[in-house]
């Protein structure tokens, strides 16, 4: 039963979440992907070696557990203070692809690792020229010798810093444009053709990198799917983007509400009407998202449409958040208060949120998906 399970999922947290692990508790999130790596990377290996990562997959990969269970998940870790997940490119994004598109070989080399935590990934998509509008991909790959050799530059790569492997939207046919002669290749990232530089963001920290491929080298049976059939794949991709995780995202969101309520008590700015009405209005958008979310996982196929509304809604609503964190705090939320100079949780959502309707799929990019599929583009 989900009640069960759910307590299964509150006991393992409260037991584990403790001694060493106890620091991560509400770190690692949004804006904040700089925090204890080393010991979230020993957490990932815990959950891996309890069974957690790898829920959403068929049985015959270790996964099976019902999508009400998945929610429990996700939702008991982020009401826990579970920390910002290191694995969850791997186990949300590219597993699923592979277990729909991969080869028998593909699954039984990269399955097991992710499922244990043991090789962390990232996305290699976006680039200067090809960001919202990605295809326009210009990242090179040509096969020679049994190799890809991949060359080209990402950008906005969340966690290449620390990822083993990364999966990579190259161009593999010569004089091929858009959407025609891409594939999805898989790349390991230690290796001397590739480099990562931290982007230094808003808040100074560096959540996404730039990755640069010279000459770097995958082995020839490491394509997912056919050559030239990469945008398939890669929007198949984007489809399980926004799966049953996004549960657990909005109890993130549900805690920084809570606090945002909580000082709006404190500092006496839940007296003004204007404030409790906009407060009103961030706890309605939160349930909406949540209901969508339900709603969306109740499909038995990722729906691209579906999951570019959910983009819409949650990134404009935490946008707006941000904005009511501050005017919570007045005028002082403008200040921070002396050397080093850190800044405060409101100011750090704020600064965060800014990048909310970009990254992940442009606004615009989105309107432009749900047009298309939905009006027929008219």
């Amino acid at each position: 039963m989900e009640r069960d399970f759910r307590q299964e999922v509150r006991d393992w947290m409260a037991a584990h979440l403790t001694g060493e692990f106890a620091a991560l508790a509400g770190t690692g999130g949004p804006g904040r992907e700089h925090e204890h790596l080393d010991l979230r990377a020993r957490w990932e290996r815990v959950l891996g070696a309890a069974g957690w990562i790898g829920l959403g997959w068929p049985a015959p990969h270790g996964g099976g557990a019902s999508i009400a269970e998945q929610v429990a998940f996700h939702e008991e870790y982020a009401r826990a203070g579970g920390p910002g997940r290191l694995s969850h490119i791997g186990e949300h994004l590219l597993a699923p692809t592979l277990v729909a598109h991969g080869t028998d070989a593909q699954r039984r080399r990269f399955l097991p690792p992710i499922a244990a935590a043991t090789e962390l990934w990232c996305q290699g998509y976006s680039e200067p020229e090809a960001g919202s509008d990605l295809a326009n991909v210009q990242t090179r790959a040509e096969l020679s010798g049994g190799r890809w050799h991949v060359t080209g530059q990402k950008v906005w790569t969340s966690l290449a810093h620390v990822a083993d492997w990364c999966f990579v939207l190259a161009r593999t046919e010569r004089g091929s444009t858009r959407k025609e002669g891409l594939s999805y290749l898989l790349v390991p990232m230690d290796q001397p053709g590739v480099t990562v530089r931290p982007i230094v963001q808003l808040t100074g920290t560096s959540e996404f990198n730039e990755v640069f491929f010279d000459d770097a080298v995958t082995d020839a049976d490491l394509v997912v799917g056919a050559p030239g059939d990469g945008w398939r794949i890669a929007t198949s991709t984007l489809a399980h983007e926004r799966g049953v995780a996004t549960l657990g995202q909005q109890m993130q969101f549900a805690r920084e509400l809570a606090a945002v309520v909580g000082r709006a008590r404190a500092t006496g700015a839940f007296d003004d009407p204007v404030i409790a009405d906009r407060i009103a209005d961030a706890w309605v958008g939160l349930q909406g998202l949540r209901h969508h979310a339900l709603r969306t996982l109740s499909s038995a196929e990722p729906d691209p449409v579906a999951a570019s509304v959910a983009k819409l809604l949650w990134a404009g609503w935490h946008q707006r958040l941000g904005e009511l964190a501050i005017a919570v705090e007045g005028a002082g939320a403008t200040l921070v208060d002396a050397a080093p100079y850190e800044l405060t949780d409101a100011q750090r959502l704020f600064l965060f949120t800014r990048a909310d309707t970009i990254y992940g799929g442009a606004d615009e990019i989105q309107r432009n998906i749900v047009a298309t599929s939905v009006l027929g583009g008219r």
